[in-house]
């Protein structure tokens, strides 16, 4: 099965696609055709650009485009992290330390997928902790784009045991109810995939 457009945004370069082929990929990203031309559409989120007569085209994301949306991605998280010691529960804090009980015991090499997707979530509840909907919808804007550079850079050099590490950390500062701990270590953190990106994504020139 092909891929949507959203998971190949990053690394193709492929030609227009049918109105129908258009159609199909709504769907398969939950939305109608009528949703397509919304304000939250592909085209606006930056996955696709219509050409007038000539068709829909996938969007490549260049390095430097990457980076600018991780950094961005940086400035909100980590405001998300500085607010969560004060707005989050302490359920919801114990739901981070929980995400990873599968992985102890150096078990991340061997389920990495399953690990790639703890870690999005992991990202995704961070976000949620803020309490803040405007700081949450902000983000969503930019968490397709962010999962899919996520899921391409998690098993690249030593990044999954990095990140593992990294959150370990993280959660100690938001268990401390830390905020100024919390924020930097989840800037760092974000920005540090920026860092890899810039020195090893070659496949994005």
């Amino acid at each position: 099965m092909a891929a949507a457009p959203k998971s190949v945004s990053m690394n193709a370069n492929l030609p227009p696609i049918s109105a129908s082929a258009a159609r199909r990929f709504a769907r398969r990203l939950r939305s109608s055709s009528a949703k397509v031309s919304s304000a939250r559409s592909p085209e606006r989120e930056g996955f696709v650009r219509s050409i007038p007569r000539r068709g829909i085209y996938v969007v490549r994301k260049s390095r430097s485009e990457v980076i600018d949306l991780i950094t961005a991605w940086a400035a909100l998280e980590g405001m998300a992290a500085r607010l969560a010691p004060q707005n989050a529960s302490e359920d919801e804090i114990a739901a981070l330390r929980r995400m990873f009980t599968t992985f102890e015991g150096g078990e991340v090499q061997a389920k990495l997928d399953e690990y790639s997707e703890v870690n999005i979530e992991f990202h995704q509840a961070i976000i949620r902790m803020s309490h803040n909907q405007v700081l949450i919808d902000m983000a969503e804007n930019l968490f397709t784009h962010m999962r899919m550079i996520r899921r391409k850079t998690i098993g690249e050099i030593d990044r999954a045991d990095r990140s593992i590490r990294d959150h370990m950390n993280i959660i100690e500062a938001l268990e401390a109810r830390d905020t100024n701990r919390a924020e930097e270590l989840v800037r760092s953190h974000a920005l540090g995939l920026a860092e890899h990106v810039a020195r090893h994504a070659d496949y994005l020139d």
